[in-house]
């Protein structure tokens, strides 16, 4: 097996997760990334999304992140967000007002940030 990916998601306040993974898969503004070991060199910009990453051990870790910077060297891979949540910190309740406020205030950055929100609630059920 290749030497695994450390991966660092950190948020604006936070580290948010950090260990060994197999895999890590972000939404940047050229379309969705797939990293694996080995992967070449890169910095790209993030959009809101959901990130998943496949530990060495364990579950599958999703997150969903604001706008920010994916970073990949030698097999470290950084993604760094104003704002980052795990699946287990978002309340669906929350984040659908969350969703009808920023459309109401026609924010469009806050409604790609709630929709994040609302998309990994659905991939973690």
């Amino acid at each position: 097996m290749a030497d695994p990916l450390q991966i660092e998601l950190v948020a604006a306040d936070r580290v948010v997760w950090s260990g060994q993974a197999s895999q890590v898969t972000a939404r940047t503004v050229t379309g969705d990334l797939g990293v694996l070991a080995g992967h070449a060199p890169l910095l790209s910009l993030l959009v809101p999304g959901v990130v998943e990453i496949k530990p060495v051990d364990g579950e599958v870790v999703r997150a969903a992140v604001a706008e920010g910077f994916l970073s990949v060297s030698d097999n470290h891979v950084s993604i760094l967000s104003e704002d980052a949540f795990l699946a287990s910190e978002v309340d669906a309740g929350e984040a659908l007002a969350e969703l009808e406020a920023a459309q109401s205030d026609d924010d469009q950055d806050a409604v790609l940030r709630a929709e994040a929100k609302l998309r990994l609630i659905d991939k973690a059920s």
